[in-house]
């Protein structure tokens, strides 16, 4: 068992409890509006590469909740 997590296994599991592409957007959204620092945080836990990190907030911000 390893001590992390990265992006393919965070997203399965989220396919696991029934979330789609567009829910799982809506999670990014809120957030990235409600704890923008945090966000990328996890984003780079997961193992995310930084460019892919700051499309994902970028796009995330966009949205207004």
């Amino acid at each position: 068992m390893s001590a992390t997590v990265n992006v393919e296994q965070w997203v399965a599991m989220f396919q696991q409890i029934g979330l789609n592409e567009a829910q799982m957007q809506q999670w990014h959204e809120i957030f990235e509006a409600n704890h923008p620092e945090a966000h990328g945080a996890f984003l780079n836990w997961l193992g995310m590469p930084q460019e892919q990190i700051t499309q994902v907030r970028q796009h995330s911000a966009s949205k207004n909740w």
